[in-house]
């Protein structure tokens, strides 16, 4: 029993230091999308736009797949990672978010920037000031065609979700069902015998593979939101996301810490200080 817990605390110890790696190479990705962003007198802006959209999409499936690898061993701890805050896990689907939020953020973004245009217009015509524009498509210029492609990619993702959803909630009834309740009824111990603990780890890695499904759900939603949008929407889009998620993560610190305490926060949510590059602001949370 004490090697099996040992054993569980490793696989822990490694997927929090995936996830803290993600973590420092996010942080990398914000910075590179920013300075990319404001580069628009550069010859090569729009390749150098494209050239780091891909390359954040690759990181991804890198993160992706590692992460598959370490579900394999137990993926209980990305289900309620210990690293998040409890704001967080409450969002979680599938140890991640859902990809279908990926394009609620378009949609959100699409809007707010819609509306900041409307009022550099009316500036324009109370103040008779000109603004300049580049020529570049941001997600305020979204096309007609772009966003039914987009909308037909949101109802598509919706479907997968409730499939793996679905089955998710098959794999939550079957905990209930022979030998786990029956075992748990007629026992005092709380020690589970050899059927029970065969089918715990039946469960937890059907719940692996489930998670390593949604986890290619998210990364195909991401390439084909990327491959219908611009370089300049792309970039974007991925660097709207990356902040969203960092607020997430210090909002749901903030909230603990005032309800819990301070010490009692940071230590159930250390993370190494390596993984720390560049600002507070910069150090993004999981998945895009």
């Amino acid at each position: 029993m004490a090697s099996t817990s040992s054993s569980s605390y490793g696989i822990e110890h490694l997927q929090k230091e995936c996830y803290y790696e993600w973590m420092s190479l996010q942080a990398k990705h914000i910075v590179d999308l920013k300075e990319a962003l404001m580069s628009q007198q550069s010859d090569d802006y729009h390749h150098i736009l494209e050239e780091l959209v891909g390359k954040i999409v690759n990181n991804f499936q890198k993160y992706a797949e590692k992460r598959t690898e370490l579900t394999d061993q137990s993926c209980s701890s990305y289900l309620a990672p210990s690293w998040n805050s409890s704001l967080e896990n409450s969002l979680l689907w599938m140890g991640g978010c859902r990809p279908s939020s990926f394009i609620r953020i378009i949609y959100a973004l699409c809007g707010s920037h819609a509306e900041a245009h409307l009022s550099q217009c009316l500036l324009q015509m109370d103040e008779n000031v000109e603004y300049g524009h580049d020529g570049d498509s941001t997600l305020r210029d979204l096309t007609a065609t772009q966003l039914e492609k987009i909308n037909d990619l949101h109802i598509k993702v919706i479907g997968e979700e409730d499939k793996i959803s679905k089955k998710c909630a098959n794999l939550q009834e079957d905990v209930v069902d022979m030998p786990i309740a029956v075992t748990a009824f007629w026992r005092d111990s709380v020690e589970a015998d050899v059927a029970v603990e065969d089918a715990l780890d039946k469960h937890e890695e059907c719940m692996g593979v489930l998670m390593a499904e949604a986890d290619k759900l998210r990364l195909e939603t991401l390439r084909r939101i990327v491959e219908v949008l611009t370089p300049v929407q792309a970039a974007e889009f991925l660097l709207s996301g990356k902040r969203l998620h960092l607020s997430l993560h210090e909002w749901g610190r903030a909230r603990e810490e005032r309800r819990y305490g301070c010490v009692h926060v940071r230590m159930r949510m250390q993370q190494p200080q390596e993984a720390e590059p560049g600002s507070q602001r910069d150090r993004p949370l999981v998945d895009m």
